[in-house]
């Protein structure tokens, strides 16, 4: 009868199911062996915000693939993970499928490891450029005068957050910025009482993650992560930033080691930035 259940349960086919709350923890253990250091909390997050899938073998899941919808006609993906013992089978393309199924003809963008390039390829995503991933404990700053330039966001500076980021991103987050306030910290500067760039701080994997930060050059950058590392001394930082944000340079002096690379990716349209700000940092690499 044991042998019976054993060639039973090989046997059986992964099965697609929409994924929910009910399956974080395993997705947890998914993460974890793969060795992202995403804690229950940041799933829950994520799958708060978004919607998926989940492959499930004989009641354990073996892999997860989430979208994150922008408006009507802009989404991101990501989480796309696989079990290392079902990798090589066409789980990963099964469950990306899925959500291209989803999402249908809108605008979807995406980053990907080199490993991903692949399958997104086949798929129709180009490359429209690379995020760099840095981390680590930041070194101790000197005082700057600049910092007096950012103070902590206001219940009203939230419709002029969401409109700045809305330009500057070309797609509407609002859901996103609503999230990052009632999760964490979010610092804006302002000009005349209008919000010219801002920056968003939360507990994330192995300390804290700080983005997005929209400003209008480097140098408000700088001063919008500087404010928020200064409010964390001896806590580790991770600042994913797209790399033409000539931020990389000014964040290794800081001690945020760049440790990885992917290719952002786009099918569709990309979106439309307008407006003078700019884009220096990622809320994450799956959500934008």
């Amino acid at each position: 009868m044991s042998e019976q259940t054993n060639e039973t349960v090989e046997a059986s086919a992964p099965e697609l199911a929409r994924f929910t709350s009910a399956h974080l923890q395993q997705a947890l253990g998914l993460s974890s062996e793969l060795g992202w250091p995403y804690r229950l909390e940041d799933w829950a997050f994520a799958q708060g915000l978004g919607e998926g899938w989940v492959l499930e073998q004989a009641g354990r899941l073996i892999g997860t693939a989430m979208r994150w919808q922008y408006g009507h006609a802009f989404a991101t993906l990501g989480m796309i993970i696989v079990a290392n013992e079902a990798q090589g089978r066409g789980y990963g393309a099964r469950l990306f499928d899925a959500l291209l199924e989803d999402a249908g003809p809108q605008t979807l963008l995406l980053n990907s490891t080199q490993e991903g390039l692949g399958l997104y390829s086949r798929r129709g995503f180009l490359p429209i450029g690379e995020v760099h991933q840095h981390q680590g404990v930041p070194v101790p700053g000197l005082p700057s005068p600049e910092l007096g330039w950012v103070r902590a966001a206001e219940v009203s500076d939230l419709p002029m957050i969401d409109e700045l980021d809305s330009e500057t991103v070309g797609m509407p987050r609002g859901c996103l910025l609503q999230c990052l306030a009632q999760t964490g910290r979010l610092s804006v500067i302002a000009r005349n009482g209008v919000v010219t760039g801002y920056a968003a701080c939360r507990r994330f994997g192995r300390g804290h993650v700080i983005g997005p930060v929209v400003a209008e050059d480097a140098t408000h950058a700088q001063v919008l992560i500087e404010d928020a590392i200064s409010k964390l001394p001896d806590t580790f930082i991770r600042v994913d930033i797209p790399a033409s944000s000539d931020l990389g340079s000014w964040l290794e002096t800081r001690g945020l080691k760049r440790v990885d690379t992917v290719t952002a990716m786009v099918r569709g349209t990309p979106p439309q930035p307008s407006g003078d700000a700019r884009l220096f940092a990622l809320c994450s690499q799956s959500l934008g």
